[in-house]
């Protein structure tokens, strides 16, 4: 099924988590929050959030900077 991530469309599984595409994009230390079709999803909820076909996920990681 396709799934836009970061503005890019990438192909997974069906009935893929949100914790599972995280972890098969290899960024899991990075992510500090997420986004499902404009809804924030708590990292609690990561592991059991479905996603479907066409789910618009961005991925955010906090930047210190000056």
């Amino acid at each position: 099924m396709q799934v836009i991530v970061n503005g890019q469309t990438k192909e997974f599984e069906p009935s893929i988590s949100l914790q599972e595409v995280i972890t098969s994009l290899q960024i899991e230390d990075k992510v500090m929050a997420a986004a499902v079709n404009m809804e924030i999803v708590k990292k609690d909820n990561w592991s059991t959030h479905a996603l479907n076909e066409n789910d618009k996920v961005e991925l955010l990681q906090f930047v210190g900077g000056g």
